[in-house]
Parts: C-alpha cells; structure tokens; sequence
C-alpha cells in the first residue's frame, strides 16, 4: 500500500488541508504542537474508522459541528479513495464513509467500510477485531505505546506478542484442551455411572426371559382348559335353542288363539249386523209392496210438459215480434215529431231558399200528426196484446213447473219400487251369508279349543328354559374367567416381552456407551501424553523461532544505535536484557535518547518479524514513525541515516521536529500553527 494524498476538513487543529505524498521518505516537519501527529491519527482514522475507546472529540475540531478525512491510496494496482465523516450531535459520531476504487464509488455502513479496507490489505481474518494491533505494530506505532509494552508485566508481554504474532491460537488450544480435559471426565464419571450395573442388568434379562418360558408353558394348560369351557357352552346353547324352538311354538299357538279370538268376536259382530239388515230390509220391502204405481200416468205428465213448453215458446215468439214492432212504431213517431217540430217554424226552405207555401206546409204537418196518432194507437194495442200474452206465459210457466214436480215424484216411486228386487236379492245373500258366519263361528271355536289344548301342552318348556337359561350363563361365566386368566398370561407374556426388549435395548445402548466410554478414556490419554505436550513443543519452537529472529533483529537495530559499550538481547518472555561490562542494567536506569533506542530498536525489529512471518499483508511497503529519535543526542541522530537506510521500504513517512533528519529523508513537508490553525507552509 502506498499512501498519495490525506485531505483533512475539521480534523484537530486543522481547517481544511490536503496533504501528498509519494513512494520513497517524507518527513513531516515542525514545531512540537504544529498538527504534524494529526496527519498520523488522520490516515489511521481514513482506514479503520475510530478505534475501541476513541472519542470522536479527539478528532473533530472544537466548534466545529462536522469533520471529513479523505485518504487516497494505491494497492496491487488499484487506485482507492476512503472517505469517513464526523458529526456532532449528542456525542460525536461517525456519520457517513464511502470507497472509491477505479473509479467506482460505493456507500457503505461505517463496519462494512472497515472490513473492505482489511479485505484491501490482506488482513488475516483472525486479525480482523485486532486490526488496529496489526496496523500499529506493521506500519504505525506511537513511541510511548512502545515504551509501555517494554515496561509492561512480562506476561501480559508474553500474550500481547502472541496476540500480534498469530500465535496465540497454541495456547487458546492448551486451554481449550484443558476445558475439553474436564468435560471428558464429567462425562466419563456420567458414564460410568450407567455403566456400573450392566452385569446384573444382563442378570436380570436371564431371570426373565426363564420366567416368561415358564408363562409361556402355563398358556398351553389355560387354552386347553378355554377349549373345553368353549365346547361346553356351545352344547349348552344348542340345548337353549332347541327349548327356544318349544317357546317359540308356544307363542306361535298363543298367538294363533289370540287371533281365532279375534275372528270369533268379529264374526259374531257380522251377523249380529246380519240379522239386523235382515230385519231392516224386510220391513222396507213390507212397506213398498202396500204402494200403488201407472207407468201409462208417467207418459201422460211428460206429453202434457212438452205441450205446455211448445205453448211457452209460441208466447216467447209473439212477445218478441210485439217487442220488435212497438220498437220500429216508436222510431218512426219520433222521427215525424221531429218533422213536425221543424215544419211549424219553417218558412224558407233550405234547399232552394224559397218562401215554403202554407198550405204544403199545412198539409205535411197534418199527415206527420195523423201517422203519429196512428203509431200511438197502434201501440197501445201491442202493449195490450202484450200483457195478454205474459199473463198467459206465467200461467203455462206454473202449469210446466207443477208438471215436472209431479214427474220427479212419480219417477221416485217407480225407482222405490224398482228396488225392492234389490232388496230381495240382498236379503237372499245376507241370509245365506248369516249361514256362512254361524259354520264359521262353530269351526273355530272347536280350532280355539285345539289351539288351547296345544298350548297347554307346550306351557312346561317354560321352567325347563329357564333351567337352560341359567346352565348357559355358567358356562358363559365359566367361558369369561378362562379367557381372562389366558388373556391375564398373556398379557404378561407380553409386559415381559417389551420389559425384555427394553432391557435389551438399554443393555446395547450401556454398551454403545462402554464403547464411548472407553474411547473417551483413549482421548483423554491422547490429550495428556500427545497433543498437548506436541502443541506446547510446536508452541515453544515458533517462540523460540521468532525469539531468535526478533533478538537478531532488535540487538542490531539497537547495535547502530547505541555504542558497543551495550549488549542487548531477549529473555524469553521477550523482555529486553541490556548489559554492559557483563552487568545487567535496569531500563529505568537508562538516558532518555538509550531508552528511545531500546523502543525504536524494539518496535523496527517487531515489524520486520511480522512483516516476514505475514508476507501477503499489504501493509508490509509502508512504516510510519512518530518522533523516533526523542532524546537521541547528535551522535546517535548521525547513526539514524543508517537505520533508515536499512529498512529498504517503498514509502516511509517520519513525523519528527529534528532539523537534522532532514538530510536524511528525499522530501520534507513542514507545517506550522498560526491562530491554533495548522497548516502547511
């Protein structure tokens, strides 16, 4: 990764900056307080965002309400650009980040940026909560941070280095294998807690298995006993059947006397009803016989109604004409009343409009009046010879009606008479009927007294089937207990059956468990004699490796540093041993400038050993250092040419006030602070 240009707006002390940069050594140049380790925060701030604990207030210039960094960087070949925001609000937070690469921009949450940023640089992925451990022990680190990992416990050295170095994944495995140690025994104690009474368990299965071949015998002795209960139930029902056959005769019998009772009422009723028919019928026909009848008066009535009918039509038809002619007679007075009326007062004639001559007028009214009177006296004589005729037509009218009444009675009588033949014939078959009924009633009373005779005879099967009735509930009864006992065994038979099989089931499931068990023991060896003495070994050798490489690195980085009067070298908790004239020397006890080159030799050595271990990290290019040579004295910021010359990195970027390590670097970039505002001059 090689950094191009840093754009800060709001960022601490500054306003509005942009910063470039190229490959090769830049220092970043002024007094102490001129915003040069803001740029430092800056870059780290455009590629991970703020860090676990960091306050946006550390970043945001004071009464400012929003702060961008754009960072613009190459890497394999692709030119990217990061831009992150900050906004105050309650607190200050970051608000907006976005990636350019090649050209194409893409928004993206503030936890996808980052993990596109590290995907960038080839960030292993166990790094990717650490990544700002990563990035400070390859490419940027704060003097002091180095200083306090020097002073720090030697443990938490220890843990810290193998938190940087990747490997501290060998003693997560020692104390995961620990947590499975303990596991495996808890769950070995549970095993063998289920296992410990698989022997009589298997005891236990034999004793059954005897008891249910001895179940099994007594089965053969109860179905045989069932067979027998069985056979005698069936005869006993046979038996009842055979009764019940006697029983049902029996109310066969009843019922047949029941009916021929019945018969017998109903027959006696009919010729009750016989004899009373008879009487009637004979009386009836006693009467009719005293009647007298002329079947010649009957034609004579009916010759006189149709005479008197053709009468009344002859009075219809002249009423009709008379009708019609006082009708014509009245049309015609009116219409000469009419002429009449128009003549008296005409004297012009409305035709030919001449004066109408009174004598024709006189004599036209005179023959319209005289065929008026004759019209008036005509009809006065139809009307006359009309109530003539109604009166003559109401009396053939009560002659018609008198007539036909005296029909109706005689054909009445004749009907009568007619019937007493009927009556006769049915009094001839109700009596040979009456006959019929009385052989009846005889032949079925002497059937009823059969019927009895029968019945009687019969009545003794019923004691005899209750005596049945009972012998077949024992042997049902008898029947039920048998099948119950057998059922009962069998039941048994077949609690002991599944009792068996579970036993069984149990019993292979505790030796799936031995087998568990035993196998969980082998692990269990295996993890106490082999893989952890083999993990602690492996562990112990990448230490030693790496304490070796770190060591050579950081006695010589120190060497050039430092006078030949100092021995340094690693323990191996990684703690720097200084010597000198075979003592050992406190850190404490060293000068400011002996102790910047203990934490500069330390942290060069440090990322040399990662950047050698971690190859493919895109970072490995770019070492940043903030104030390396604090403290250091004329004669050892001479030495520093040599150390920066060693490094042989593509982009190295030195934030320091020392004029002299101008001479050392190919551009120098110096910031000043006018007004609390920094920028470049």
């Amino acid at each position: 990764m090689i950094i191009k240009k840093i754009i800060l707006d709001n960022i601490r002390s500054y306003e509005h900056e942009e910063i470039d940069l190229d490959v090769g050594s830049t220092l970043l140049s002024g007094d102490i307080g001129s915003g040069k380790t803001s740029v430092l925060l800056a870059i780290e701030f455009g590629l991970f965002g703020l860090q676990p604990g960091q306050r946006g207030s550390s970043l945001l210039r004071n009464g400012k309400e929003n702060g961008k960094v754009t960072l613009n960087f190459e890497v394999d070949g692709k030119k990217v650009s990061v831009e992150r925001t900050l906004k105050k609000g309650k607190s200050i937070s970051q608000d907006y980040s976005a990636i350019t690469i090649d050209g194409e921009r893409t928004e993206l949450s503030v936890t996808e940026l980052k993990q596109k940023i590290l995907d960038l640089l080839k960030y292993p992925s166990e790094f990717s909560k650490k990544q700002d451990l990563l990035y400070k022990f390859t490419v940027y680190t704060p003097q002091e941070e180095m200083k306090e990992i020097i002073l720090e416990d030697s443990e938490v050295r220890i843990n810290t280095l193998r938190h940087v170095f990747g490997i501290d994944k060998y003693k997560t495995i020692i104390e995961n294998a620990s947590v499975l140690r303990l596991k495996l025994r808890e769950e070995k104690r549970m095993m063998e807690g289920i296992t410990s009474n698989m022997d009589e368990e298997k005891k236990g299965i034999l004793d059954k298995e005897k008891e249910l071949e001895k179940m099994k015998e007594s089965t053969k002795s109860l179905e045989s006993d069932l067979d027998e209960k069985r056979r005698l139930r069936r005869e006993k029902e046979k038996e009842k059947k055979e009764i019940e056959k006697k029983q049902e005769e029996k109310n066969r019998i009843k019922e047949e006397i029941g009916k021929s009772k019945i018969m017998i009422i109903s027959k006696k009723e009919n010729l009750q009803s016989s004899e009373k028919s008879i009487k009637e019928i004979k009386k009836e026909i006693e009467n009719f016989k005293n009647l007298k009848f002329d079947e010649n008066k009957i034609s004579e009535i009916e010759k006189t109604i149709i005479e008197n009918r053709k009468e009344r039509e002859k009075f219809f038809s002249k009423r009709i004409k008379i009708n019609w002619e006082i009708e014509i007679l009245t049309g015609k007075s009116e219409e000469h009343q009419k002429l009449h009326n128009t003549l008296s007062d005409l004297r012009t004639c409305p035709t030919c409009q001449q004066d109408v001559d009174a004598v024709h007028r006189a004599n036209v009214l005179n023959n319209s009046y005289n065929e008026i009177s004759k019209a008036k006296k005509r009809i006065e004589e139809l009307e006359l010879e009309k109530r003539e005729i109604s009166g003559s037509l109401t009396e053939t009218e009560l002659k018609i009606s008198s007539g036909e009444k005296e029909l109706t009675s005689m054909k009445i009588l004749k009907m009568k008479l007619e019937g007493i033949n009927e009556k006769e014939k049915k009094l001839k078959e109700i009596e040979r009927g009456e006959e019929f009924l009385k052989k009846d009633i005889i032949l079925l009373e002497k059937h009823l007294s059969s019927l009895g005779d029968s019945f009687f005879s019969l009545s003794k099967y019923d004691s005899i089937y209750l005596e049945k009735e009972k012998e077949l509930k024992d042997a049902l009864k008898n029947e039920k207990i048998s099948e119950i006992k057998l059922a009962e065994v069998k039941k048994e038979i077949e609690v002991y059956l599944r009792t068996i099989t579970e036993l069984k089931e149990k019993q292979k499931k505790i030796m799936e468990i031995k087998k568990k068990l035993d196998y969980l023991s082998e692990l269990e060896n295996w993890i106490n004699r082999k893989f952890v003495p083999v993990v602690t070994f492996l562990e112990k050798n990448v230490m030693a490796s790496l304490k070796k490489e770190f060591s050579k690195l950081f006695s010589e980085w120190f060497q050039t540093l430092v006078s030949d009067n100092f021995v340094v070298r690693l323990t191996d908790n990684f703690t720097p041993l200084i010597e000198q004239h075979d003592y050992e020397i406190d850190y404490k006890d060293l000068s400011g400038g002996e102790r910047t080159a203990i934490a500069l030799a330390y942290r060069l050595a440090l990322n040399q050993v990662i950047n050698s271990l971690m190859s493919k990290i895109k970072t490995k290019e770019l070492v940043i250092l903030d104030e390396p040579t604090d403290g250091f004295s004329d004669q050892q910021l001479d030495k520093m040419r040599g150390v920066l010359e060693q490094l042989n990195v593509k982009q190295l970027i030195i934030v320091s006030h020392e004029q002299k390590i101008e001479g050392f670097v190919e551009k120098v970039i110096r910031f000043k602070k006018n007004y609390g505002v920094s920028g470049k001059e």
